[in-house]
């Protein structure tokens, strides 16, 4: 198990955002995780890579425990690649900078290793002819897949994405779930959050259903969105298919 989450709690105030949330995840597994917003889908993978503090429970990802306070939380975020609902660009640089500046500080690569790197990764994800181009040249989908591609140039062993397709137009989701596509053929140990019940069902080794902060259902798509055995999950994907 790459991944071991037991008994997961995080509190903002008096919301309980997770409440006991215990989860494997293998190595090379694909797992999307559905459920209503403010679920706790976000906070979850976001305590994956110690963005966020928890108030009790254990996050293990390949050996090493997430403790936000101390100097296993550089590894985990090396070793853990994030993709978000917004972009985060940098607008002042171009493409293949945007790509070459987390390597060149971070993994202390050389530009000439940092700019091959990148520009394998825009040919992964369809952009190689935006090299040069600044954020405010591309479109939603576009700047969602420099970012993505922006992540995996850390050569991560785990990616997360949280509701990666969210803020994009309809016609903009279809390319970047392409590209997360690829990364499932590849073998790249992935947590996926999404609205995307198509896309869960396509790509995923496992669907987690949460609700409140607690997993509700846990197995593959063809038992949770075919033949879920909770009611509330028969309710929640009755609303979304």
């Amino acid at each position: 198990m790459i991944i071991k989450v037991k008994d997961l709690v995080c509190k903002f105030g008096d919301i309980c955002a997770l409440d006991g949330i215990s989860l494997d995840v293998k190595k090379g597994e694909v797992v999307v995780i559905i459920g209503p917003s403010g679920s706790g889908k976000s906070t979850l993978l976001r305590c994956l890579n110690a963005l966020e503090s928890f108030e009790s429970g254990e996050v293990t990802i390949d050996g090493t425990k997430v403790v936000k306070e101390n100097k296993s939380v550089h590894k985990i975020r090396l070793e853990v690649g994030m993709v978000f609902q917004q972009f985060n660009l940098f607008p002042h640089l171009t493409v293949i900078e945007n790509i070459m500046l987390a390597q060149r500080i971070v993994r202390k690569r050389s530009a000439e290793i940092s700019r091959q790197k990148g520009m394998e990764l825009l040919g992964l994800v369809d952009l190689s002819d935006k090299i040069d181009a600044y954020p405010a040249q591309l479109s939603g989908g576009q700047k969602q897949r420099v970012a993505i591609a922006r992540a995996l140039a850390m050569d991560p062993m785990i990616m997360l994405f949280d509701e990666v397709t969210s803020a994009l137009d309809p016609e903009m989701v279809g390319e970047v779930l392409e590209v997360i596509n690829k990364l499932a053929d590849k073998g790249i140990t992935m947590l996926i959050a999404s609205h995307e019940i198509g896309f869960a069902r396509e790509v995923a080794h496992r669907i987690i259903f949460i609700e409140d902060g607690k997993i509700v259902e846990d197995g593959p798509p063809s038992v949770i969105l075919d033949n879920p055995k909770q009611q509330r999950t028969k309710d929640f994907l009755s609303k979304v298919l």
